[in-house]
């Protein structure tokens, strides 16, 4: 594995160890290229405060913190900064409020609500057809909008029933038009959830889709398990998608 553009940090309250340590099991593990995506901050109305994001207040350390470890290690590695967000249409002039002074590199969109987080429900806890067909249509208008370089967990969304399969072909058909590679989630595969889902992988088969594998790493040590990344590799084989090591415009510096 070459690159990984899916890292999240402790900001985000579910993730733990230092940013350096990231760093450090990066290269450690020959990577070339890292990016870090931790979830992105949002300017929520009211006082909500989100307990699985980093608040708007960290948005600053985020940036300085990974921008002093990139320069440190600019021989070693290069490092990306990005955030994985959602797309809510009526938050997102707030966010690039608040992200416009900032050196932000790219976004991957992992629409884990299709509404506001504060009245939202999870999109991996077991969910309706209706709201399947929501999550659909906010992914490709998230897409759309030019903001994502691709979708986290594009099969996240946590219902297994009548209509699955109509919205998957709607997902990944757009994706193979516009040749933007479709995540193998590691962390999924590896603590047995629900994605990487085999109805979603023969779709995006069947529809000529691309893959790249995201670690989706929540602690230093998964980014060092090459047991993950071999039973990603294999999965991606079995289902006859090609890997990308590198996204477009984010590839190696040194």
């Amino acid at each position: 594995m070459l690159a990984n553009y899916h890292i999240h940090t402790a900001r985000c309250n579910h993730a733990s160890g230092e940013d350096r340590q990231y760093v450090e099991a990066a290269i450690s593990m020959g990577y070339k290229v890292m990016g870090f995506a931790d979830h992105c901050p949002w300017v929520f109305p009211g006082d909500y405060v989100s307990p699985t994001r980093m608040t708007a207040a960290q948005t600053e350390d985020y940036f300085s913190s990974l921008t002093a470890l990139r320069k440190e290690y600019a021989r070693d590695i290069t490092i990306y900064i990005g955030f994985e967000s959602e797309y809510i249409p009526e938050l997102m002039e707030a966010q690039d409020r608040l992200l416009a002074d900032y050196p932000l590199d790219y976004m991957i969109l992992g629409q884990h609500f299709i509404e506001p987080e504060p009245y939202g429900h999870y999109t991996g806890f077991p969910s309706e057809y209706p709201g399947l067909i929501r999550y659909t249509d906010l992914l490709i208008e998230g897409m759309e909008s030019g903001r994502y370089r691709y979708i986290a967990h594009p099969d996240v969304y946590n219902y297994h029933g009548d209509g699955t399969e109509e919205q998957y072909r709607r997902i990944c058909s757009y994706l193979a038009a516009h040749d933007i590679p479709v995540e193998i989630n590691l962390l999924g595969l590896t603590t047995n959830r629900h994605y990487p889902s085999p109805e979603f992988l023969a779709v995006a088969q069947e529809t000529g889709c691309r893959a790249i594998l995201g670690v989706d790493a929540h602690s230093p040590d998964a980014i060092s398990r090459s047991d993950t990344v071999q039973r990603g590799t294999e999965l991606a084989g079995r289902y006859g998608l090609p890997l990308t090591d590198y996204l477009p415009g984010l590839e190696p510096m040194i």
